[in-house]
């Protein structure tokens, strides 16, 4: 079964300015483009092309996945996620205490894990991600940045990182005064550098411009991905991405915004052991396809550029964004075109003809 969907990007205040219509050749809504959600998230479900019914009333059942188009103008919270066992422990918890869904301070909206992927599709994607070791923070710091100098004093190994980060965003003793000297400081020559500059800049004052000291800086280059697992704390910089996700809404945040930070929460759901970059590579199952399927997730991306047959282990959602496409199944057929996305249920497999650049989210 095919079902052809759409919808309108969320206009949070980090979003593009056109980014995502371009990308899909609509029409610009004259918002901040953020995000484009292709699912059946109760948050922002798809619209059934032709109908008044979203994808919910579509979907049987709970559909796992939720795949987005990403668009950063401007950089992201600071945030990670955590495990299925923690989220169904805390969403049981913030029940029995009667914290409404909708409360600012609420951490958990349901019971369910949010392990992502990001795909770059701009020419480059910046994004934070996961700790890096004291003697890389170190290094950071004594080759250019005198300014963080004070930071050195609290850092004495890794096994000090959860301390260091929790006395930067309780704002400890001299957290502001560091906060303040770093931001001041003018030398962008790293990467590094740059981003405190850039967050200074957008988050004055917010103990996360030294905290980014202490993550993995990274530049994706076009169709190169990362995967984030629980616990694993990131922000997204600048850049435009597909982004595939477990189902939830479930944001633990660490600075850059104005948000509610329930700082012991989430010192319980953080990794802390230092962590290379978490790049993610695809296996290659015929000419002109790649498929990213993460260890520990309940879903998997086919990047998708020439005629293929894609398997499919549940229901799937497919977005064109560059050429044509014809999807045929068991018994339908459907063509998608730039912009274009459609579901697809109960179909064990999908001969796809065509040329361009097709994304297949599938469980």
């Amino acid at each position: 079964m095919f079902v052809g969907i759409t919808n309108t990007p969320r206009d949070y205040a980090w979003g593009s300015d056109g980014a995502i219509s371009r990308l899909l050749g609509t029409e610009a809504s004259g918002a901040p483009e953020a995000e484009l959600w292709l699912g059946a998230h109760a948050g922002s479900p798809s619209r059934v092309v032709g109908s008044t019914d979203t994808l919910l009333d579509v979907v049987d059942g709970r559909l796992p996945f939720l795949l987005k188009v990403l668009a950063a103008g401007s950089p992201l919270s600071l945030q990670a996620h955590p495990t299925m066992a923690q989220a169904a422990e805390g969403f049981a918890r913030e029940n029995a205490l009667g914290i409404p869904l909708d409360a600012p301070h609420r951490n958990y909206k349901d019971a369910f894990h949010k392990p992502e992927l990001i795909y770059a599709l701009s020419d480059k994607f910046d994004a934070l991600c996961g700790f890096r070791s004291a003697s890389d923070i170190r290094a950071i710091i004594e080759s250019g940045l005198p300014e963080a100098a004070p930071l050195l004093d609290h850092l004495h190994g890794d096994d000090s990182l959860r301390s260091v980060f929790e006395w930067l965003l309780t704002r400890g003793e001299g957290v502001d005064a560091l906060v303040a000297a770093v931001s001041a400081a003018e030398d962008r020559s790293t990467p590094e550098l740059a981003t405190v500059k850039l967050l200074a800049e957008n988050y004055p004052g917010d103990p996360g411009i030294v905290i980014s000291l202490m993550l993995n800086r990274v530049t994706l280059a076009r169709g190169e991905a990362l995967f984030l697992p629980a616990g694993n704390i990131h922000a997204y910089l600048s850049g435009v991405g597909i982004e595939l996700m477990a189902a939830s809404d479930n944001v633990l945040r660490g600075g850059l915004t104005p948000k509610y930070i329930d700082v012991p929460e989430l010192l319980r759901v953080l990794e802390f052991t230092p962590l290379a970059v978490p790049y993610i590579q695809p296996h290659h199952p015929a000419t002109g396809v790649e498929v990213f399927r993460p260890v520990g997730a309940e879903f998997a991306l086919h990047v998708v550029v020439t005629d293929s047959v894609t398997e499919l282990d549940g229901s799937a959602i497919a977005l064109c964004l560059d050429g044509e496409f014809t999807l045929t199944g068991a018994e339908s057929t459907f063509t998608l075109n730039r912009g274009g996305a459609v579901y697809v249920s109960d179909e064990a497999s999908l001969d796809i003809r065509g040329t361009g650049a097709l994304f297949i989210a599938t469980s």
